[in-house]
């Protein structure tokens, strides 16, 4: 299963890529059903000028046109960083399966790191969770973004 996901992983990462190159915080998700991707985004909250454009709640809004159905069973979604509390909660209610995630968010993370709204027991449905697939990568890029924001690279 590792493998599986290093391998999804790599295209959430190329879908944070994709953000970054459009001058937006570079986050990617990937929805995968079996061994199908359904569904893929990046933030694009700058271009859509909308606070909800963030890549999970984009890629949940795909998978479920794609499946026609907004329950999301059986589905993996595959995000390079560690979802806020906006995209926990969109994954809970989506009832998606199972959350594998790159890097840890320290500052805004719900799946664990400041709040585990995910597993949260009182809810009607609780995620499955792997963290730290290609971690490196994935804080590396974030880690750059910044950077690059900070010495005036990125407008």
């Amino acid at each position: 299963m590792d493998s599986d996901d290093e391998f999804y992983m790599k295209l959430a990462l190329a879908e944070a890529q994709k953000a970054y190159d459009k001058a937006e915080v570079p986050i990617g998700a990937v929805v995968v059903k079996g061994d199908e991707v359904i569904a893929r985004s990046h933030n694009l909250r700058e271009k859509l000028a909308d606070p909800t454009a963030h890549a999970e709640i984009l890629a949940i809004k795909e998978a479920a046109n794609t499946l026609g159905d907004w329950r999301l069973y059986n589905c993996t979604i595959y995000v390079t960083v560690e979802p806020c509390v906006m995209c926990a909660g969109a994954l809970v209610q989506a009832r998606v399966e199972r959350l594998v995630y790159g890097t840890a968010d320290l500052k805004a993370g719900a799946a664990g790191s400041i709040l585990d709204l995910v597993q949260f027991s009182d809810f009607n449905h609780q995620l499955e969770v792997k963290s730290a697939i290609l971690e490196d990568e994935c804080k590396d890029i974030m880690e750059s973004f910044f950077q690059d924001l900070r010495q005036g690279k990125i407008n």
